[in-house]
């Protein structure tokens, strides 16, 4: 019987195969008609020969995508398997987004953040939905930090609703600011990877870097800017239809999203959705739809999300709740 030896290099083979071999037993289950056996750094497959091909061209595959992005996982490996490693060198070029501070380098980590970054280029508004610790924001905010630098634009503008996440905040002592930065910390976050602390605070003072609740929006015309709304699963449909008809001349939007943390008092009050399907085509305008396999926070949020997901899906009479109880 025909078998292939392929060599994991480059590649720490217990994180290759995943915390129990989870990566692996997904591996195998995507290949049914081989028998694979791996032994430290060495998989070998035994099966005919066409089946022998596919698996090493996808594994070859994997293998590139686990030392670009610097992470696996089962998700990864379907993703990988089903679509190929999408680029060429001269993409893995683009990979690096900006420099940030202490050497930091901020770059695509995942394919739909490499996705994300591509449509850039072609699209003056982006919107990106997906599961919290997708990188959807920081991606986003790197993107704007990188044309500020690169003088494309003249200043960059972070906004997100004030609706709070199932806490009060209650009453806050301080100015307008103060108030509203706990709302908006997560933009201040990222900003302070990517931009030192004084230059920061210089650009904030001048305004080129701006960091305002959505309502503020309302009214302006923004040119010469890279606008981000954060959490836009927490506006209604004419809210979102206001903030991106602000879109003045040389502007770029990105929308971000996750539509499963929705924090309006009805979930069907969120537009995000909505305004996907009807902005869905237009020339101009890309989605990149993040899934699990972009979660790169702590392994553990991966499965919460999915705890949660799964939840969400069993009808509310299985749960002990009637179905007319809110």
């Amino acid at each position: 019987m025909p078998e292939k030896n392929i060599t994991i290099e480059g590649i720490d083979p217990l994180e290759f195969y995943g915390v129990a071999n989870s990566n692996l037993n997904r591996i195998c289950d995507l290949f049914p008609k081989l028998k694979i056996v791996a032994r430290g750094s060495s998989v070998k497959a035994i099966g005919n020969e066409a089946e022998l091909e596919r698996f090493e061209e996808k594994m070859t595959a994997l293998m590139a995508y686990s030392s670009r992005y610097g992470h696996i996982s089962p998700e990864v490996v379907g993703q990988v398997f089903a679509q190929g490693l999408h680029g060429t060198d001269e993409a893995q070029g683009k990979d690096t987004i900006v420099f940030g501070n202490a050497g930091l380098i901020v770059k695509a980590r995942t394919a739909n953040q490499q996705r994300l970054v591509e449509l850039y280029d072609d699209n003056d508004l982006l919107f990106a939905v997906g599961p919290a610790g997708s990188g959807k924001t920081y991606t986003a905010i790197a993107l704007a930090v990188r044309a500020l630098r690169n003088k494309e634009v003249k200043r960059i503008i972070l906004t997100r609703p004030a609706v709070e996440a199932g806490e009060k905040l209650g009453f806050l002592p301080g100015d307008l600011k103060e108030k509203l930065d706990p709302y908006l910390q997560p933009l201040y976050d990222a900003l302070n990877d990517m931009i030192p602390a004084a230059k920061l605070q210089k650009y904030i003072d001048e305004g080129t870097v701006q960091i305002a609740p959505l309502a503020y929006m309302r009214g302006r015309t923004l040119d010469n800017a890279f606008v981000i709304l954060d959490e836009a699963q927490n506006t209604t449909l004419s809210q979102l239809k206001m903030f991106l008809t602000r879109m003045g001349r040389n502007a770029k939007f990105i929308v971000t999203g996750d539509i499963t943390q929705i924090d309006l008092p009805r979930r069907t009050d969120s537009g995000l959705v909505r305004a996907m399907g009807l902005l869905r085509g237009i020339e101009g305008i890309g989605i990149v739809e993040f899934d699990q396999g972009d979660i790169i926070r702590h392994r553990l949020v991966k499965h919460i999300v999915k705890a949660f997901e799964k939840d969400q899906e069993v009808p509310a009479s299985a749960q002990g709740e009637s179905p007319t109880e809110k």
